[in-house]
């Protein structure tokens, strides 16, 4: 232990001088790539950054802002090319579609979280320096361990926990629109109105993240998708059972030509006996959930205010 405190405070300063090199080089190679685009497309005339933003060339705002923020936008922009690298087969995927599902549909928030991966896990090895090496809060034994482990399972696990949250949060408020919606949609086409106009009244009277869904439905639409192929992509972007339904119902409608108010005004019921299930569930699951902090906060509080009487008044008796 007298080794590893005189060779800690050389370790921890070699780690950061390696953190701090290799951000450097990183980000004085991409500036000097930058710098070499720019005089290239300098010498073109008539070039213009937001010309060669639509063009592709390179990002719209990259050349924006000041020194300091464009720095942060490369550094990042590099780090999630690292998270794309190092990534298992399947996870960028995985979190772009967990984006996707959340209503941040942009290549932007996939790497900035990519990035912060990659400086979460190039943390660990200063949380062990830290807790292990240094200790200067004097941890031992068990809770030092408790500590490290719930700090990792935090920096690790943290954000995608959240991600995974912010999910769950937009698909519930999805399911408690969804009755309301249909209601709505199943009385505008009833009254005459078409199914897209019925969806352009629904979705300026009723906003929130399902209103969304359907805009950006409708504007595929009119920019030439056919209406199954943008129900269907709305359908997996979604990725909710009901909302499937919902799909497959006016799709199969469109097919073999039925009424499709026939058709909303079923779902629109359908959907609110689900709706009322839901809630009579969650009903049902509260008196379990309450037993486990009653249990551990309730019932030890109420035997000592209970039996310690007892047990003093029998004691002194004997």
């Amino acid at each position: 232990m007298e080794f590893l405190d005189q060779i800690g405070p050389y370790m921890a300063v070699l780690m950061a001088g390696a953190a701090v090199a290799g951000i450097a080089f990183t980000v004085l190679s991409r500036m000097a790539e930058r710098k070499e685009l720019q005089e290239t497309l300098s010498q073109v005339d008539g070039y213009d950054v937001g010309a060669a933003a639509d063009a592709g060339i390179v990002e719209e705002g990259e050349l924006a802002g000041s020194f300091m923020d464009r720095i942060g936008r490369q550094l990042f922009t590099n780090m999630g090319g690292l998270g794309h690298r190092f990534t298992p087969a399947g996870y960028v995927e995985k979190v772009r579609q967990k984006f996707i599902m959340a209503g941040r549909d942009s290549t932007a928030e996939v790497d900035r979280f990519l990035a912060g991966r990659v400086l979460s896990l190039a943390s660990v090895p200063f949380i062990f320096a830290f807790f292990f090496i240094w200790n200067p809060l004097a941890f031992e034994g068990m809770t030092r361990i408790m500590i490290v482990g719930l700090s990792l399972a935090i920096i690790i696990l943290g954000p995608e926990a959240k991600l995974t949250r912010a999910v769950e949060a937009r698909q519930t408020s999805i399911l408690q629109d969804l009755p309301d919606i249909l209601d709505l949609l199943t009385i505008s086409v009833e009254a005459g109105l078409g199914f897209e106009q019925a969806l352009d009244r629904t979705i300026a009277t009723v906003p929130g993240p399902l209103s969304t869904e359907f805009a950006r439905m409708l504007g595929e639409t009119r920019a030439g998708s056919s209406r199954a192929d943008a129900m269907r992509a709305m359908d997996a972007r979604i990725d909710i059972s009901e909302v499937r339904s919902f799909v497959l119902a006016v799709l199969q409608a469109d097919t073999f030509g039925v009424s499709i108010g026939r058709v909303l005004r079923a779902q629109a019921d359908e959907m609110r006996i689900r709706r009322r299930q839901r809630a009579q569930e969650m009903a049902q699951k509260a008196p379990v959930k309450m037993l486990i902090p009653m249990v551990l906060c309730i019932f030890p509080a109420l035997f000592v205010v209970i039996l310690v009487p007892a047990m003093i008044s029998i004691m002194g008796n004997l």
